[in-house]
C-alpha cells in the first residue's frame, strides 16, 4: 500500500460545533489517504477515508490528490474561523462531519461519514493518550523554551554588563588623554611665549637687502669724493704751472753756515 512509504503526521483538534457541544477530532495524514477519530467524551466515531475516496473526491474538485489532503488537514487540523462545522447524524449510528470553505469566491462544502467504533472506550482513551502525550511533549518543549531563553537572558545580561564596563573605561581613558593632551599643549604653549619675549628683547639684525643696499651707497659717494680730489688736483695743478718755481729756503741756508 502507498501509506507504507509514508511518514504519518498526526494531529488533534478541539473543534468548535455550530449549535452543538465540541468534539475532538483525532487526524492521521498520509499523503495519499487520511483516518480520522471524533469522540464526544462518552461515543467514537471513525472515518477511514482510502486511497480510491479519496483520489474519486479530489477528481470531482479537479484537485490533485495530495492537494486535497493537504486543504482537509489544514480545516481538521486548526479550526479555521471563516468555515462552518457540523457534526450531525446520518442514519444508523452515523454521523457526517462536514466543513465549510471559500474557493475563487464560492463557499464550498465537504462532507466525510463516519461510522460508530467499534469499541468507543479504547478510541477515545486513544485520543486521551495522544493528548496527555501531546502535552507533556509541549511542556517539556516549555521548559526547554524556557531554560534556553533564561540562558540566554543572563547572557544577554553579561553582555550588557561588559558593555557598560567597556563604555566607562573608554570614558576614562578619552578623559585621561585628554588631560595629557591638554597638559603637553600647555607646556608647549608656554615655552613659545618664553621664545617670543626672547625674540621681542633681542636686536633685529639687518637683512641681507638692506646691507648690500647701504654698501651701493657708501661705494658710490666714495666714487662721487675721488672724482672730486681729483678735480682738486687738477685745478692745483693748472695753478702751479702759471706761478714760478722759488727756491727752498733751508738750501741757502746751510750755504751761510758753510
Amino acid at each position: 500500500m502507498a501509506e507504507d512509504g509514508d511518514a504519518p503526521r498526526h494531529s488533534c483538534l478541539k473543534l468548535e460545533l455550530d449549535g452543538a457541544d465540541p468534539v475532538f477530532v483525532k487526524g492521521t495524514w498520509f499523503e495519499s489517504r487520511f483516518d480520522l477519530a471524533v469522540t464526544d467524551g462518552q461515543d467514537a466515531w471513525i472515518c477511514i477515508a482510502s486511497e480510491d475516496e479519496v483520489e474519486d473526491r479530489a477528481s470531482q474538485w479537479d484537485q490533485p490528490v495530495a492537494e486535497y489532503v493537504q486543504l482537509a488537514e489544514r480545516y481538521l487540523g486548526f479550526q479555521q474561523p471563516d468555515s462552518v462545522y457540523k457534526f450531525v447524524d446520518a442514519g444508523d449510528g452515523q454521523k457526517r462531519l462536514s466543513w465549510t470553505f471559500e474557493k475563487e469566491g464560492i463557499k464550498l462544502e465537504w462532507r466525510w461519514k463516519c461510522k460508530p467504533a467499534a469499541d468507543s472506550k479504547r478510541v477515545t482513551a486513544g485520543i486521551l493518550d495522544f493528548l496527555m502525550d501531546a502535552n507533556i511533549t509541549l511542556s517539556e518543549e516549555v521548559i526547554r523554551k524556557g531554560r534556553s531563553f533564561d540562558r540566554l537572558k543572563a547572557e544577554a545580561e553579561q553582555c550588557l554588563a561588559q558593555s557598560e564596563k567597556f563604555s566607562k573605561e573608554k570614558e576614562e581613558f578619552e578623559a585621561a588623554i585628554y588631560k595629557k593632551f591638554v597638559a603637553v599643549l600647555n607646556s608647549k604653549k608656554a615655552k613659545l611665549r618664553i621664545l617670543r619675549d626672547r625674540l621681542s628683547k633681542e636686536p633685529h639684525p639687518k637683512s641681507p637687502e638692506t646691507d648690500q643696499h647701504s654698501t651701493e651707497k657708501t661705494e658710490t659717494f666714495i666714487e662721487d669724493g675721488n672724482t672730486d680730489d681729483k678735480t682738486e688736483e687738477e685745478a692745483d695743478t693748472g695753478t702751479s704751472k702759471n706761478v714760478p718755481a722759488t727756491r727752498p729756503r733751508s738750501r741757502g741756508r746751510n750755504q751761510l753756515r758753510k
